[in-house]
């Protein structure tokens, strides 16, 4: 079966509860650590890709089946997409999925395969996997393998700071997650000030979270080598499970110096890093101990089976960022044994709103009580027709 058409758009894809939150937002709320955190004049809102909606993908067989990919950063993932790649591929089997990403990655790369020609490379690829599950009839997880485990233990992240830390948390428990993860507010130019307010942050969510209850912490790209070494020390009375995103993605030296200072502590990144190389590096030099490429973001499916292999092949430990938002992950860390747990984030739900409700793409399996299992459908489940995505392009 040949490809007919790849088509990429710009969607404004959002929650729509009905369920009101039973706490109010809060007043000034903080902006959690950045990269931009020493430049306070510009805002999260203002220095972020705030025009780039969502990409849609999809890919049409000449019988009409189709399949779905999404990323991030519409603007020039599209143009990548409909400009370079589609003028590739339409026309090549849709089942050569491993061919096809291959394609992609050598012809991007005399202008980077990395960054937004890897968020590209990941709709399409997620897209053909879709369409191969749909052709096949058969969900993507048997088409990798078939099932590992039973359900996938996941936890939820705290990236939605506005009802209040403890409120989310409390929220977070109650629906029954063993594992939760925070954002510290401060980095490096906060000083010995920011550094307390950070420990009391961890020292807080592990009063309330209890003994039981593992707790991560997330840096998100904004540390230097010093204030990790000193960030490590003070949280060690907390028991993190793990410290993470502590640098910014490209500076791989530091990467090796900081698993050199501080070498009991487990380190986990790899949402910013793309394509295969950089896993590659840091399994072969024992960089970091959880490995977390964005299924949306590395290069698709085909490029996180790859990444798992790497990681099994090092004994280390894959958990996919953001992979329980949507079904591309649910399929993979269901089919995966390197894949251990899953991560909930984007907020996961207001106190008080169903996590159902919050669920972005219909057909994506909701957690209850901390624990999700994929659709069966064919593909990867999805629940809408093209239709309802035309209703979303902007």
């Amino acid at each position: 079966m040949k490809i007919k058409e790849i088509r990429a758009v710009t969607i404004d894809l959002r929650p729509n509860p009905t369920t009101q939150p039973r706490v109010p937002k809060l007043d000034n709320v903080p902006e959690w650590v950045s990269p931009m955190k020493r430049y306070p004049d510009f805002s999260r809102p203002k220095w972020t890709a705030g025009n780039w909606k969502r990409t849609a993908c999809v890919v049409t067989a000449e019988d009409g089946t189709w399949g779905f990919g999404l990323t991030v950063h519409s603007g020039p993932v599209c143009e990548i997409i409909n400009q370079h790649f589609a003028e590739l591929l339409v026309g090549q089997n849709c089942m050569a999925t491993e061919k096809l990403w291959d394609v992609m990655q050598r012809s991007s790369s005399p202008y980077g395969t990395a960054g937004l020609t890897s968020f590209a490379i990941s709709a399409v690829d997620n897209a053909l996997w879709d369409l191969k599950g749909k052709l096949l009839n058969r969900p993507v997880y048997e088409l990798l393998g078939g099932p590992q485990k039973d359900q996938i233990f996941c936890y939820a992240s705290n990236t939605d700071i506005s009802y209040g830390t403890e409120n989310s948390l409390a929220w977070f428990l109650e629906n029954g997650f063993k594992a939760v993860k925070v954002f510290l507010r401060h980095g490096p130019e906060d000083g010995v000030e920011g550094l307390n307010r950070n420990e009391e942050l961890v020292a807080r969510a592990r009063e309330q979270i209890g003994p039981d209850i593992e707790l991560m912490v997330d840096a998100w790209l904004s540390l230097n080598i010093e204030y990790i070494v000193r960030l490590v020390e003070v949280l060690k009375p907390y028991r993190i499970k793990w410290l993470e995103d502590y640098l910014i993605s490209e500076d791989m030296e530091s990467y090796f110096k900081v698993r050199q200072r501080v070498p009991g502590q487990t380190l986990a990144t790899g949402e910013h890093w793309y394509t295969v190389h950089p896993f590659a590096l840091a399994a072969s030099n024992g960089l970091v101990d959880i490995m977390q490429p964005d299924v949306q973001w590395v290069g698709g499916i085909t490029a996180s089976i790859r990444i798992c292999h790497l990681a099994e092949a090092h004994g280390l430990t894959v958990i996919g960022h953001a992979g329980m938002n949507y079904p591309y992950g649910q399929h993979l860390a269901y089919a995966m044994p390197v894949i251990t747990w899953g991560e909930r984030s984007e907020g996961v739900a207001p106190p008080g709103v169903p996590l159902a409700e919050m669920m972005l793409l219909p057909g994506t399996p909701a957690i209850e009580n901390g624990y999700v299992k994929p659709s069966d459908a064919p593909g990867f489940g999805f629940e809408f027709d093209q239709a309802w995505l035309e209703g979303l392009t902007t």
